[in-house]
């Protein structure tokens, strides 16, 4: 009896686990009947590797998307250099260092942080955030991929302190115990048994977050700027890929070419988010995370 409860659930979620998958096809799909007609106007290679992105223009329309590519990730590896150390960080206070009344205080200002909408974020960026950078570095850009990847930062954190404070919580208190019955001061336990322990519930909580900081669009369109040049200056201005996807696509006409560069751009966005989440999975596998 017990069995034949089962089996309804199970199928339940089998059906709901192959509809997502479905759902993804046809998106995948989608996009690619979209990007391919492109690739009738200029190679792969050129559109890859271009240097100019000027799709609008009468005279002579540029395809090239390395200036979106170089710009994404200099904002996004900004970004992760700032959240990771400070969220493992934090995660590590959380969950190892502060008394319940104060994590029961400081977990409901994260799930905060993490349900203000990012173009709150924006905002805050644009207004007030530019204004401190300006003030600190001199910039010549008041907007630019520093500004961009500190508000991404703080966006991020809280995906990345969650995630990585439930893995060190839930390393079995008895190898704590152990370690410090052998002598080990309570920092030696947490840097030589906890940290190692929990590394793949930490990964997760960062490639998580690096999986939300590449997709976010309205606040580094805010922040940053909005200048497609290849630079490694995160003083200057710069334009992401989901950007150029929000600001473009109200006006291009249907169906030209510029219409189908930025499904293009599309595209790259979802192979990258994927290879992402790939390289997550397979970093966990490697970790020895345990399947249940």
């Amino acid at each position: 009896m017990k069995k034949r409860g089962e089996r309804p659930i199970k199928g339940l979620l089998f059906f709901f686990a192959f509809l997502a998958l479905i759902i993804l096809s046809l998106i995948f799909i989608f996009l690619v009947r979209e990007a391919l007609p492109i690739f009738w106007v200029v190679s792969p290679f050129d559109f890859l590797a271009g240097v100019e992105w000027a799709p609008a223009s009468f005279t002579d329309p540029s395809y090239g998307i390395l200036p979106l590519i170089s710009g994404t990730l200099l904002v996004v590896l900004t970004a992760t250099l700032i959240a990771v150390p400070i969220g493992i960080a934090c995660a590590i206070y959380l969950a190892e260092v502060a008394d319940s009344r104060l994590k029961e205080l400081l977990k409901p200002l994260l799930e905060i942080l993490a349900g203000i909408p990012s173009v709150v974020y924006g905002f805050i960026a644009l207004v007030f955030l530019s204004g401190i950078v300006h003030n600190v570095f001199n910039t010549t850009y008041r907007l630019n991929a520093l500004n961009g990847g500190l508000i991404l930062a703080l966006m991020i954190l809280p995906t990345i302190i969650t995630i990585s404070e439930d893995a060190i919580d839930s390393v079995p208190r008895d190898y704590r115990e152990a370690s410090l019955a052998m002598g080990a001061t309570k920092w030696e336990t947490i840097r030589r048994i906890t940290l190692p322990a929990s590394k793949s519930g930490i990964t997760v909580g960062v490639m998580l977050g690096l999986g939300r900081a590449v997709g976010e669009t309205m606040a580094v369109m805010m922040a940053t700027g909005n200048s497609p040049v290849i630079t490694f200056d995160i003083l200057r201005s710069i334009q992401t890929m989901t950007a150029t996807i929000a600001i473009e696509m109200g006006e291009v006409v249907l169906g030209s070419p510029h219409y189908h560069a930025l499904f293009a751009v599309g595209l790259i966005l979802f192979l990258i988010t994927f290879a992402i989440n790939l390289v997550a999975d397979v970093a966990v596998n490697r970790l020895g995370v345990k399947r249940r």
